[in-house]
């Protein structure tokens, strides 16, 4: 595998790994960066099983550098439904037309987006629903099944957490604590599917010197931005995110 990878693809695996530790350093609608060059390179199915064992990885230096700022309560109430999202997108992976639920996942992602940017100049607005136990089922489900079919629950979790007013070092805290227990959870699926192998292991190992880096570029950006910038900075990435699942750009 490694052998018939060209120099411009090598630079697209180097960027996206980096691109995952700057996504869990605080930047997670960053995340389709490394979704989408990975995808280029290895294929969209393939991929997942590339890219997961890396994810454990930023994961791991994440929880290094700012586990100690995770709010548990969150952690344990997204837990469950996310979870359960996991298994129905295993259940799915060989029925699901993929294009299909880009656009339905994306969709979702962006009206969120529409609304938490509302609630940012408009806080009394949907004040409630946040803190609703139907809120975070909803949208640990649509973690759970965008996380195993794609890898890509970055923007949601995201968007769970700032709705609930989260201050920027608690949120990339709990996200990385979150991430890390359910991309573990993956791993014996991805393996029963077939995805992850021998040679997907090694370009992982390959890679994975480049997510720390990138982890260490994020550490530096979120420490200077304002967590109102911050905030709008996220849900910017995150509509792009969602824009470039539905096929938009």
């Amino acid at each position: 595998m490694l052998t018939a990878i060209t120099p411009n693809e090598w630079a697209c695996l180097i960027i996206g790994a980096m691109g995952i530790g700057v996504s869990k350093s605080g930047f997670p609608g960053i995340s389709m960066l490394h979704v989408v060059l990975y995808a280029f390179v290895f294929g969209a199915l393939e991929s997942t099983g590339v890219l997961l064992p890396m994810l454990v990885v930023g994961d791991i230096c994440a929880i290094h550098f700012f586990g100690r700022e995770a709010d548990w309560p969150h952690v344990r109430r997204l837990l469950p439904p996310t979870i359960v999202g996991i298994l129905i997108g295993w259940v799915m992976m060989d029925q699901l037309d993929a294009g299909q639920f880009k656009v339905i996942v994306g969709g979702i992602i962006l009206t969120l987006t529409c609304v938490q940017l509302i609630r940012t100049y408009r806080p009394n607005w949907f004040d409630a629903v946040p803190h609703q136990t139907w809120f975070a089922v909803v949208l640990g489900l649509l973690a759970g099944v965008t996380t195993m079919l794609a890898n890509a629950a970055g923007p949601v979790v995201a968007l769970y957490l700032l709705a609930v007013a989260l201050p920027k070092w608690e949120l990339i805290g709990t996200s990385a604590w979150l991430f890390l227990v359910l991309n573990v959870l993956k791993l014996p699926l991805s393996f029963q599917l077939g995805l992850i192998t021998a040679p997907t292991l090694l370009v992982g190992a390959v890679m994975a010197p480049a997510i720390p880096l990138g982890m260490l570029a994020g550490r530096w950006l979120v420490g200077r931005v304002p967590q109102k910038w911050f905030n709008l900075i996220l849900l910017g990435f995150t509509a792009i995110a969602a824009i470039r699942l539905i096929g938009w750009i």
